[in-house]
């Protein structure tokens, strides 16, 4: 009798599938089989790295450095401060020193979203920094024109496309979210109109991309560039030979001195001597102690298809290659490689008990298969697809959910964290911000309260563990609400705290 109550209209079952998300709907829709065979041969390593045409590392660093600038991590974060470091002032001498190779973590494992926003969008931006956010956006702009022509002087080939962003709306609650956001923005109803930002209603969203998913759409025609983020890493370490800084791989820093005169690093083989430190770790843990409970490492989790066939690309349109994503707390990210692969991540932001970063986290078969159902009901056209890659990476997430700074022993060293899936793009900017402060110079970007203050610090354990817990469920919740934010996660608003992946 129970069973029959579930399934009978306006039952109890029928209430739950109510408030089941489309992606709920799809992971118990999708036949399970199906998605193990879809994932079955799938590498458990990111695609990006796993190219033959990766450069071979450059060695460890053995004995004593002496330098005027050290920039500890060989991520996006570290790569373009020693870069600008050195287009800045090409006497400088600058030491890179990365623990494992180049573009190993974060960089190498991303999504290839590269984004003008400095503040993870503007409605952040506004709850953190309102007074602040239309020079930011500005600033977000020009750092993004700036990133691209530095790729143009420099020939760095990262397979570019300046397709921009595709938002699109799943559920029905999310289209006005987007109708308000098109008038706001000053959206026009066609992509032929020049505008910067164009809305398609469903009809018009379907027949730019085919998913019957798709209920409405916002195109940023230009916020957004996709990349090969690897390629990019791999770039700027070239340039940054050819510049003349000296780069040391497989060279963990293990501790960080001060004396009066100088910094000391430690290394495995060596130690560095330097002037100023500029620290690019974000995930891992700071040199700085003061700042360790202001980040914690949340995974995140991609797939990658096989190359798409011409009738499969045919049947899905997306003719324009825009990156897209869709609207849910739990979000998913999107889009087409330089070859028509789908790469398809996000929605599950997994936080490890103890903020440790560890091998065995990079994988995650609930995850991996919750992808793989999201983007077969997304695409029912691309059914009997195989995934080629599957893999996860830490994100260095902050509570405002964007790059915080902090300076030490009197100025000598700055760090920047805290990017939360923003620092493709972001960390350019990061660097010339922890340039300027290592200089002593006053400028414009010194003077922002996003560069001023500092995020409000996680707890410690247990708390932050289930902090993080109690906000990943109450996401979920709201989600399946059509939105609307319970008891716990309006509390993290007022207090201008919150998570996302």
């Amino acid at each position: 009798m129970a069973a029959d109550s579930e399934l009978r209209p306006g039952g109890t079952g029928a209430r739950r599938a109510r408030r089941r998300t489309v992606y709920e709907r799809a992971e118990a829709e999708v036949p399970s089989a199906e998605i193990r065979a879809a994932l079955a041969g799938a590498r458990r390593r990111p695609f990006w790295l796993d190219d033959p045409r990766r450069p071979d590392a450059a060695p460890a660093l053995a004995g004593e450095v002496d330098t005027d600038l050290a920039v500890v991590g060989g991520g996006f974060a570290g790569l373009w401060t020693a870069l600008r470091a050195k287009e800045r002032d090409p006497a400088r001498r600058v030491v890179l020193l990365e623990a494992r190779r180049i573009g190993w973590a974060a960089s190498g494992r991303n999504g290839g979203f590269c984004e003008a926003s400095l503040t993870h969008g503007d409605a952040n931006g506004v709850r953190h920094l309102p007074g602040e956010l239309d020079r930011l956006r500005e600033l977000g702009r020009e750092n993004l024109a700036e990133l691209v022509a530095t790729i143009e002087r420099y020939d760095i080939d990262c397979d570019l496309e300046r397709t921009g962003t595709l938002n699109v709306a799943t559920e029905a609650h999310e289209v006005a979210w987007l109708a308000e956001e098109a008038d706001e923005a000053g959206a026009e109803p066609a992509p032929d109109a020049g505008a910067a930002t164009v809305f398609f209603d469903a009809a018009a969203v379907r027949a730019e991309v085919a998913s019957p998913l798709y209920r409405a759409g916002l195109w940023d025609t230009a916020g957004t560039v996709l990349l090969n983020p690897a390629k990019l890493a791999w770039g700027l370490a070239r340039v940054c030979r050819e510049l003349g800084v000296e780069v040391y791989e497989h060279t963990p820093v293990r501790a960080l001195a001060a004396t009066a005169d100088a910094v000391t690093l430690d290394t495995d083989g060596g130690t560095v001597t330097a002037r100023r430190v500029a620290l690019a770790t974000n995930a891992f843990p700071s040199l700085l102690r003061r700042t360790r409970l202001h980040t914690v490492p949340v995974y995140d989790y991609a797939l990658m298809t096989e190359p798409l066939t011409a009738d499969q690309l045919d049947a899905i349109g997306w003719r324009r290659r825009q990156g897209l994503a869709d609207l849910s707390n739990r979000f998913h990210y999107y889009r087409l490689t330089a070859d028509n692969r789908i790469l398809f991540g996000g929605y599950d932001a997994v936080y490890h008990y103890g903020g440790r970063v560890r091998p065995e986290h990079e994988t995650n078969e609930a995850t991996f298969e919750r992808l793989a159902a999201h983007l077969l009901a997304t695409f029912p056209q691309l059914r009997g697809i195989r995934f080629t890659h599957a893999w996860g990476g830490a994100i260095d997430t902050c509570s405002r959910f964007f790059a915080f700074f902090t300076t030490a022993h009197g100025g000598r060293v700055a760090s920047a964290a805290g990017f939360t899936g923003l620092g493709v793009g972001a960390t350019r900017f990061a660097g010339d911000v922890m340039l300027d402060l290592l200089d002593g110079v006053r400028t414009e970007r010194t003077a922002l309260a996003m560069v001023r203050r500092r995020p409000r610090p996680f707890p410690p354990e247990p708390l932050a563990w289930l902090g993080i817990t109690l906000t990943v469920a109450a996401l979920a919740r709201a989600d399946r609400r059509e939105g609307r934010r319970g008891p716990w996660l309006r509390l993290l608003d007022a207090l201008k705290l919150g998570f996302d992946s």
